[in-house]
């Protein structure tokens, strides 16, 4: 089971921090740093000191580290055109070394859009489409031919496709609940389906509808990992998770039903049922990017016993 460590900055952090977090990330053993693409905060944050971007917080990250790998759950569709969008996971993917991971999602969050003048278009599923074909499309032409691509939302001709990532795949990501569309996008381009916030029960049936998107679409299921997204308040003992509960504003109770709440031992209990349930992958939401405790915890607690 690899543990991935995913941040939240939209609800405050600055670049420092994120880079303080990665590092920690990756001297703790963790497999990768991943961050939600976001401008605007959520709930009763103050949000300070104000948004960081994605892909420039991932090239920062990407020549301040070495082994960990850098994603994003998910990249926004409406935020970037899509051939602006190949060219910027590429020229990351150079800068890392070939460590960057893209998810990719249809964009959701109607506020953030209004406060920073986005467009918020009512057929983000059908752009996405588009979308996913021209990002990998572009990625896929080999070097010295063209691209073209005529679809309702997107028109590229004579793309030179360039430039290209180090990796020579780099990975997809979809993630979500829809029960058609999405898995079906996710078994024709994804190379990870992931399942965020969600029960056991969801996941195992969400996996199922992918799993046999998958086969429709000509590939294996087993071709895709699948992975869950789920917030994570770990204590040594009752004291310490209430503590870590109170600082991100959510109950015990609440957290231990709906993410990876407790003791180490009941955590690592809980990553069991959703392994039984086809995750291959957690991505643990940290909330509080200050705590690098929680995250020394989890490393030597609940991550050692996994491994």
């Amino acid at each position: 089971m690899d543990l991935r460590i995913f941040t939240e900055p939209q609800q405050g952090a600055t670049y420092d921090t994120l880079l303080t977090v990665a590092k920690a990330t990756e001297d703790l053993g963790f497999d990768a740093f991943f961050r939600s693409d976001h401008y605007l905060r959520m709930g009763a944050a103050d949000g300070l000191p104000g948004p960081t971007d994605a892909w420039i917080t991932l090239a920062g990250l990407a020549r301040e580290t070495k082994r960990i790998r850098l994603g994003t759950l998910m990249t926004a569709g409406t935020f970037r055109l899509p051939g602006v969008l190949a060219i910027q996971v590429a020229q990351v993917d150079q800068m890392s070394g070939g460590r960057v991971e893209l998810g990719l999602g249809a964009g959701w969050f109607e506020e953030e859009h209004k406060a920073y003048g986005i467009p918020f278009p009512k057929e983000k599923l059908a752009r996405l489409e588009e979308q996913l074909a021209i990002v990998t499309g572009l990625w896929a032409t080999e070097t010295g031919k063209t691209f073209d691509f005529h679809g309702t939302y997107y028109e590229l001709t004579d793309s030179p496709a360039l430039p290209k990532p180090a990796q020579a795949k780099v990975p997809v990501l979809i993630g979500g609940h829809g029960a058609t569309r999405t898995p079906r996008l996710a078994g024709r381009y994804a190379d990870e389906f992931n399942m965020p916030f969600a029960s056991i029960e969801d996941t195992e049936r969400q996996f199922g509808r992918v799993r046999a998107a998958a086969e429709a679409a000509g590939r294996g299921a087993d071709d895709l990992t699948y992975s869950n997204a789920l917030v994570a308040c770990v204590g040594k003992d009752d004291a310490e998770v209430a503590r870590r509960a109170a600082v991100i504003g959510r109950e015990v109770d609440e957290l231990k039903a709906n993410g990876l709440a407790g003791s180490p031992d009941e955590v690592v209990e809980k990553i069991g049922r959703y392994a039984e349930a086809g995750a291959q992958r957690i991505y643990l939401q940290i909330l509080d990017l200050d705590d690098l405790d929680h995250l020394e915890l989890i490393s030597s607690r609940v991550q050692a016993q996994l491994s």
